[in-house]
């Protein structure tokens, strides 16, 4: 494990780790402060310094599809779930492909990062951006912290040694996991699921759907009228409210 004060990114800083040495499996490395922490699609994440875990886990994998990759969305996903549930968070959810709610309010972000080797995904880069004890978000919307919705303050040290037990639990096997495996439970979490759904989509249009569930492939399943099923992409929709 490596402890930084600051670093811009943990993703990054584990990147440029890897090109100087051989990172043995599950190495970690977690900051006090991310400078220029990021989420998916390029999206920035922001978090005070010394409140929340902000970290990144590099897990190595012998033999295992480029194809399969949601598998470990899956996998990363349900391991955060699992310590939130634990720690008694409300109504914990993924709201595709994962971000982690409690209730309609975002408190952790998931950003998966892959060396490709040919077909095979060789190494992965798991950036998880949680927030812990920061209790003020700058009027970011549905965004909040373990301790604005509970009322309690949370040791960062134990929680990070949770989370990672829960990673190692669920990233053991899954090589030899099947997407219809692992969809099941993943699903459970799904964020407004079945529930009537306002959507944009990439052109900026509104619709109306249900979410139904996720693809083999991880894309979103939504049922929309005359009960039309249709599979999105990340960057094919958005979920309004």
């Amino acid at each position: 494990m490596i402890k930084l004060d600051a670093t811009d990114s943990t993703n990054q800083y584990l990147k440029d780790l890897l090109q100087t040495k051989n990172a043995t499996d599950f190495t970690v490395v977690v900051a006090k402060k991310q400078l220029k922490g990021r989420g998916q699609m390029g999206a920035t994440w922001q978090s005070e310094g010394g409140k929340n875990l902000t970290f990144s886990v590099l897990k190595g994998f012998d033999s295992f599809s480029s194809e399969r990759q949601f598998n470990l969305n899956i996998a990363v996903s349900l391991a955060v779930c699992d310590v939130l549930n634990v720690m008694d968070l409300p109504n914990v959810r993924v709201k595709w492909p994962n971000d982690i709610l409690s209730g309609s309010s975002k408190i952790c972000g998931i950003l998966i990062e892959n060396i490709l080797k040919g077909q095979g995904i060789q190494q992965s880069i798991i950036g998880i951006g949680l927030n812990v004890n920061q209790t003020s978000f700058d009027n970011l919307g549905k965004v909040a912290s373990m301790h604005t919705i509970s009322g309690r303050f949370f040791d960062l040290d134990e929680l990070l040694h949770l989370i990672l037990e829960s990673m190692q639990g669920r990233l053991s096997d899954i090589e030899n996991k099947t997407i219809a495996e692992l969809l099941p439970e993943y699903e459970q979490h799904l964020f407004r699921k079945d529930k009537p759904s306002t959507f944009s989509n990439g052109q900026g249009e509104r619709f109306m759907g249900f979410i139904r569930g996720v693809s083999e492939t991880g894309k979103l399943v939504l049922e929309l009228e005359d009960h039309i099923f249709k599979e999105y992409d990340l960057k094919e929709v958005t979920l309004l409210y």
